[in-house]
């Protein structure tokens, strides 16, 4: 109110008079506040400037809160595991995985694609990728994971309702979050790849429909036109800029590609991401405030969160993350798999391939160029403790008093006794070694109660979680070296050069044409 009252006093000054004398009359009047008023009169120009500015400043925070608010309430959390607290990450610098699912539940918006009781939990994942950011953000590496994939799905509590299912063998890891949520299907992918996943990020429907039309559409191309009933999906030969619904049913379709199954839909999908890859950053998309606005509007709305992403900042430094990265460094890769031994019409992981590509994964190995060194993360800074923090953990168990065997079928005289001096090393002291029958793929067996130790030993021999089974009559752990084992202390060792050529399907600078099915083709 101050300075709205001198501000109004200057104008009377300005208008009270043209001469010296009559300013001098006036402040002889007034008093000692108007005549310093007169000797700090501001300028027109700067008047004028300064209302612009702060009509920008305040218009600027205004425009920037209201986003920031809509964004923020557009966000749906879940918890990321349902068991374990999850670790913490640095998302700004250090290397981040994201598992990215697609959630195929009919229910609100999606009611449309199924029947009312295809709503009922939490749905199954129509698609699962797990996205792996280098520390150093130069590479990502896609990992797609086939829903008829056969798996082990360990104990999961349902986070909302507190209730426990308990573990179950030779499942489709679409299933995993059916019962007790999204957490499930993240600690279904740690206990298959060995890894810890920092975050997951889960869109239906719906958000792949906006997100086209949001982009304009993406374009797509198929060997031959095609026209699926069951997704609805029809496309002439040739590339096509899909969007909207025709967006939707080229990913959705299980039928239109290949030979009709699930890997050939996983091509499609990675075929069609290459291209919004492509489109985003021609266009310049993330590096467009306006383009961005739209499109994490669009996103936000359609997606479900861990509370670790719970944030526009924690959004924001993904994107700014991937914004500089080259295409040719973004590669997309399906989990090796070989038709089921139970079910021809399931799949399983495919060994010792799947096993290596899990193994080069946790040695952060650049996939489009196997051979080139890995980058280390940076070491982390030393932090003040808080009272938030938590205390270190107690050992679970004694590594030196727990019982460790190691059968040798890997062929190779003397192999045994190689795996034991490197279990000894990792502190597993009362190990031994005897020889065995000759197996194709190497197993980790265990007892009642050595789950865990089982686990641990697993993991220091390089060897994937897939392979790590229940035998009840087995005293302790058991260590079974099969013929795909028979160099190295580890089972993922040269990772890089033992990846098969192929490994990448392509990577999001390629262009590639989907083979079309030969029982969906149509005349155009």
């Amino acid at each position: 109110m101050g300075r709205g009252r001198d501000n109004r006093e200057y104008g009377a000054d300005a208008s009270a008079g043209t001469g010296p004398v009559s300013r001098h009359a006036d402040a002889t009047a007034v008093g000692v506040a108007r005549h310093l008023g007169s000797r700090s009169r501001m300028p027109a120009w700067l008047k004028v400037t300064t209302a612009v500015v702060t009509i920008l400043v305040v218009g600027g925070l205004g425009f920037a809160g209201y986003w920031y608010l809509r964004f923020q309430s557009n966000i749906t959390t879940a918890p990321l595991n349902a068991g374990g607290a999850a670790n913490p990450s640095d998302d700004k610098s250090g290397r981040m995985q994201i598992l990215i699912l697609g959630s195929d539940t009919r229910d609100g918006a999606n009611a449309e694609y199924g029947a009312v009781e295809d709503s009922i939990g939490y749905g199954k994942s129509d698609v699962m990728m797990l996205m792996d950011v280098s520390a150093d953000n130069k590479r990502v590496s896609v990992i797609s994971f086939p829903r008829d994939l056969l798996v082990d799905i360990p104990e999961c509590t349902d986070q909302k309702t507190k209730r426990t299912y308990p573990a179950r063998s030779g499942v489709m890891i679409n299933e995993a979050m059916n019962e007790a949520g999204i957490g499930c299907a993240v600690d279904t992918v740690n206990k298959l790849t060995g890894m810890e996943i920092d975050h997951f990020m889960m869109a239906d429907f719906t958000a792949v429909k906006e997100l086209s039309n949001t982009v304009g559409g993406v374009d797509v191309c198929i060997s031959d036109a095609v026209y699926d009933p069951d997704s609805r999906l029809r496309l002439p030969k040739g590339t096509s800029a899909v969007q909207g619904e025709m967006a939707l049913a080229f990913l959705r379709t299980r039928h239109a590609f290949a030979d009709g199954g699930d890997l050939g839909r996983i091509r499609a999908q990675q075929g069609f991401l290459s291209s919004l890859t492509r489109k985003i950053k021609d266009d310049g998309t993330l590096s467009d405030p306006s383009k961005m606005l739209t499109i994490a509007d669009v996103v936000t709305k359609n997606l479900t969160v861990d509370e670790g992403l719970a944030s526009v900042p924690s959004l924001v430094s993904i994107g700014s993350r991937l914004k500089d990265i080259d295409i040719s460094k973004v590669a997309f890769v399906a989990v090796p798999t070989t038709p089921a031994v139970t079910d021809i019409n399931r799949l399983q992981i495919a060994e010792p391939a799947g096993s290596q590509l899990f193994a080069a994964l946790r040695e952060d190995v650049d996939l489009t160029d196997p051979t080139a060194p890995t980058t280390p993360s940076p070491a982390p800074t030393e932090t003040t403790a808080t009272p938030t923090e938590t205390a270190p953990a107690v050992p679970r168990y004694d590594k030196a008093l727990q019982p460790v065997t190691v059968a040798n079928g890997s062929g190779v005289p003397g192999r045994a006794q190689e795996i034991v001096q490197a279990l000894i090393t990792g502190g597993f002291t009362q190990s031994g070694p005897f020889e065995a029958s000759a197996v194709a793929q190497s197993v980790v067996y265990y007892g009642t109660e050595f789950a865990d130790v089982a686990t641990d030993v697993a993991a220091l021999l390089g060897i994937s979680a897939a392979q790590v089974q229940l035998a009840p009559r087995v005293a302790g752990v058991q260590v079974y070296l099969g013929t795909d084992f028979t160099t190295g202390a580890s089972y993922g060792a040269g990772a890089g050069a033992a990846l098969p050529e192929d490994i990448v399907n392509q990577t999001a600078g390629d262009t590639v044409c989907q083979q079309a099915n030969p029982v969906l083709i149509v005349q155009d």
